[in-house]
């Protein structure tokens, strides 16, 4: 097994649960505690969709011109950004510019994670390194909904939300000590 491969999926292990965490949660926190309607939640994740469509291959792009990892870290510290300011805000508009940071991070993770994976992979261990990812990422969305519902019902979003900003500060530290 690839320890290069293994560290990596290891340190994007705590994104995958804050996201199942947050993502399992989040129209629920939008419309109690934001005030957003059905319809506004619906709106703002297209906006993040949005800006993924918008983004994805220029990141791809960007990431062949500086490296994955700096993409990785960037993306890492965007998500950070998006569970912070969300725990900070007290009315949904003010989430329209966190779900374009939001979209523009998963963009950008989505986009340079598989691709670091096949550099980090020599060519006949590449699909065995991708389950391995794969395997990781739906960990984190096994973890997360179950601690993000908790965490939200005992004790309150924002904690939630500062759980998964912590969450990610340490995953985004274990990337950016590891090697290459």
């Amino acid at each position: 097994m690839n320890r290069k491969v293994v560290t990596f999926c290891v340190s994007l292990l705590p994104l995958m649960i804050s996201s199942g965490m947050v993502y399992s949660v989040l129209p629920i926190y939008l419309s109690r505690e934001l005030k957003a309607s059905e319809t506004a939640v619906g709106f703002l994740f297209t906006i993040g969709a949005l800006t993924g469509v918008i983004t994805s291959f220029a990141i791809g792009a960007i990431s062949d011109r500086i490296g994955r990892k700096p993409m990785v870290v960037i993306s890492q510290i965007a998500f950070a950004l998006v569970m912070l300011f969300y725990s900070l805000i007290h009315y949904y508009v003010y989430a329209i510019p966190i779900h374009v940071l939001e979209g523009f991070a998963w963009a950008t993770i989505g986009t340079v994670a598989p691709a670091y994976i096949a550099d980090l992979s020599e060519r006949d261990e590449r699909g065995r390194s991708m389950g391995i990812y794969t395997t990781v990422w739906n960990l984190g969305w096994v973890i997360g909904p179950v601690l993000g519902g908790f965490l939200a019902e005992f004790f309150g979003f924002r904690l939630m939300l500062r759980t998964a900003f912590v969450m990610i500060v340490f995953g985004l530290t274990l990337v950016a000590i590891s090697d290459p």
